[in-house]
């Protein structure tokens, strides 16, 4: 399963090719690799989302995000966009774990190297229970 596979230049990337259009206000967290990390950058933005304020509440992986299974890197990225999307520990704490098995562990790289989540994605999981914080 691939979600939301969009490439920056707005198109899918699932063998067709179709335009898409943001509308104002949506989240997104786009993850690429860079030397052999993933690295996630938030947008509207472009903020880098780092693991550190995550590991404060659990620490999965303090070495880094990862995605695409359901380990202790895709933990720690589910928690960290969690608390980032919602600002709230509590409730990102409680939904990080289903997060994990019914989103992130389901990513998967396309051919240009980048993944995208968008706020659609993570609502899906929180069941429309919070609006976006920005």
């Amino acid at each position: 399963m691939v979600l939301s596979n969009r490439t920056m230049s707005g198109t899918f990337d699932d063998h067709a090719t179709a335009q898409t259009t943001h509308h104002q206000g949506e989240i997104r967290y786009v993850g690429s690799r860079e030397q052999g990390e993933t690295v996630v950058t938030t947008h509207p933005g472009g903020e880098r989302l780092t693991p550190e304020r995550s590991l404060q509440i659990a620490r999965h992986s303090p070495s880094g995000f990862a995605v695409g299974y359901r380990g202790s890197g895709p933990a720690q990225l589910a928690l960290a966009v969690l608390l980032n999307y919602t600002d709230n520990a509590a409730l990102a704490r409680e939904h990080y774990q289903t997060f994990k098995d019914e989103v992130i562990s389901q990513l998967e790289y396309g051919a240009d190297g980048t993944w995208t989540l968008t706020d659609a994605d993570i609502e899906h999981v929180l069941h429309d229970d919070v609006a976006p914080t920005a």
